[in-house]
């Protein structure tokens, strides 16, 4: 079999999957068709159907696009096995049904942003960052019952630096997971789609020892500033720039208002203050206060208004608010 021969369905939504689509059509393999998610309403009222990104690239080359509600409805699955293809490939989708997934001769794999079986889950490149991590990957495996369980077929590795976000991971996860896509391909070509695999069960003793990576929702953002400072800080650039940590500040007025922060720095210090507190230094340094020390704000977003500096949020100050609200049960 060559490339013209393999037949490829391709399943992703955001920009991060249009990356291992991009490299498939580049490298003329035949991707006969791809499934994304429905357009999405957007606008003030909603009023305006936005595709998504991997529909979009789709359209740009011409490839057959489906956009299932539901993938059991008959008439997608009908659809879809009209194609006839030989493997479909899953990056940033939906957990399919195994009608779906098993439904190619080569089967179903999927490209997960961690080293599997550490971090299964949804939300894998912020919850490596937030637990500290120094490494981080990709990895390949077939589609099974359970999610993100499946054989791996094969990984790539990516050191995390101390100074890196989610924004940085991910974009750098993005190239490697499309070129690791390309590697798994041309395995399965090479090999008629017979090839070794690795049960993930093997990898590990007991699941206590798996650390997950649960969808974030807008509570999970919330800072606890009764913690390390360590903690803190790698909490703010796990949720960096999207969806982002959050505080709420006293205003000097006794009004509270909710901070959105995207960078920080560490300080190491000896101190009296109360957590949460606040210092600042001729409005140019923005310090809170925690177990071991101060994070330093370095970039940030108030609640309806733009993204600052913190030196430009408090010189448009003019009274300074005297600390944050921290989580209620450290109240």
């Amino acid at each position: 079999m060559t490339k013209n021969d393999l037949r490829i369905v391709y399943m992703g939504t955001p920009e991060f999957a249009v990356e291992g689509l991009r490299a498939l059509v580049e490298r003329n393999y035949q991707v006969v068709a791809v499934v994304t998610m429905p357009d999405k309403p957007v606008g003030r009222h909603g009023s305006v159907l936005q595709a998504s990104p991997v529909k979009q690239y789709a359209q740009q080359h011409n490839i057959p696009v489906l956009q299932p509600e539901k993938l059991k409805n008959e008439v997608f699955l009908s659809e879809l096995q009209s194609f006839n293809a030989d493997l479909q490939i899953v990056v940033a989708f939906r957990m399919l049904p195994e009608v779906v997934w098993n439904m190619p001769r080569f089967g179903t794999f999927n490209l997960h942003a961690s080293l599997l079986p550490q971090y299964r889950g949804a939300a894998p490149i912020n919850w490596a960052i937030i637990n500290g991590e120094k490494e981080t990957g990709a990895t390949t495996f077939f589609l099974t019952h359970e999610i993100d369980t499946g054989k791996i077929i094969r990984q790539q590795k990516l050191p995390i630096a101390e100074t890196d976000d989610a924004g940085v991971v991910h974009d750098a996860l993005m190239a490697l997971g499309a070129n690791l896509v390309i590697e798994t391909v041309d395995l399965l070509l090479q090999n008629n789609g017979n090839i070794d695999t690795i049960p993930q069960e093997t990898l590990y003793q007991s699941e206590t020892e798996l650390l997950p990576a649960p969808k974030i929702f807008k509570e999970t953002c919330h800072i606890n500033w009764y913690q390390p400072i360590r903690n803190i800080y790698n909490f703010i650039r796990g949720l960096s720039p999207y969806p982002a940590a959050w505080t709420e500040l006293i205003m000097s007025d006794g009004s509270i208002q909710t901070m959105k922060i995207y960078q920080s720095e560490m300080i190491y210090e000896t101190h009296n203050l109360a957590i949460g507190s606040i210092r600042y230094d001729s409005k140019a340094n923005f310090d809170i206060a925690a177990e071991d020390g101060f994070i330093r704000i370095i970039s940030l977003q108030m609640a309806g208004k733009k993204r600052l500096s913190a030196k430009e949020f408090l010189n448009g100050l003019k009274q300074f608010p005297p600390m944050c609200k921290t989580n209620n049960e450290n109240q």
